[in-house]
């Protein structure tokens, strides 16, 4: 394994709301990255009953989906439903159709997909903007 090789496909993205979930997914995503996302939006649930996300995928790569385990995914869905209010998806590929069909018909979670030229609408839709590097 090269220094590259363990650089995080899930990045956070600082912003001006508390209770706004925002990360960068750049590349491949493996299990581990994935088991992490789902560690960090466990945190952001504690420290916030209902949240909004913002992702940002950057050159995305594809997921190793079938190495997360079963009961990692089935939780992560039903704490979506419980805790996100709007999810904002913005670059390629559009995986909101795939994220709806996970999520019961009945799910309060709104998700939009914004292609990346459109990424300051997204930003609005959710009235929240990045801060910047410090």
């Amino acid at each position: 394994m090269n220094y590259l090789e363990a650089v995080p496909a899930v990045r956070r993205i600082d912003t001006d709301r508390d209770d706004l979930f925002a990360i960068d997914v750049v590349g491949h995503v493996t299990a581990a990255d994935a088991e992490n996302l789902f560690g960090l939006l466990e945190a952001a649930y504690a420290l916030h009953p209902k949240i909004d996300v913002l992702v940002r995928l950057i050159d995305h790569d594809g997921v190793d989906w079938v190495d997360v385990s079963d009961e990692t995914l089935e939780q992560g869905t039903a704490h979506a439903v419980e805790h996100v209010g709007r999810c904002a998806a913005v670059g390629e590929p559009n995986w909101v159709p795939s994220a709806q069909s996970l999520l019961p018909a009945s799910s309060p979670v709104e998700i939009r997909h914004f292609e990346a030229e459109d990424e300051a609408s997204a930003w609005e839709w959710l009235g929240a903007r990045p801060l910047a590097p410090r």
